[in-house]
């Protein structure tokens, strides 16, 4: 991980309730990692705040 979670790891709003879970954490670094629930000791996806917005919006118009 690029530096210690900052906030505890949060999950999706748009997750389902049978553990399909994406979950996010502010990391001190000041970058969003991304992780999946299922696999918390596999390796995160980590975006700096303003990659990760523009990310999310590329995914929203697929």
């Amino acid at each position: 991980m690029n530096g210690s979670p900052r906030t505890p790891w949060r999950t999706s709003s748009y997750s389902d309730a049978g553990g399909e879970c994406v979950q996010i954490a502010e990391l001190a670094d000041d970058t969003i990692a991304i992780r999946d629930s299922k696999t918390p000791d596999a390796p995160h996806l980590h975006f700096p705040r303003t990659q990760l917005t523009t990310w999310l919006g590329t995914l929203k118009r697929s």
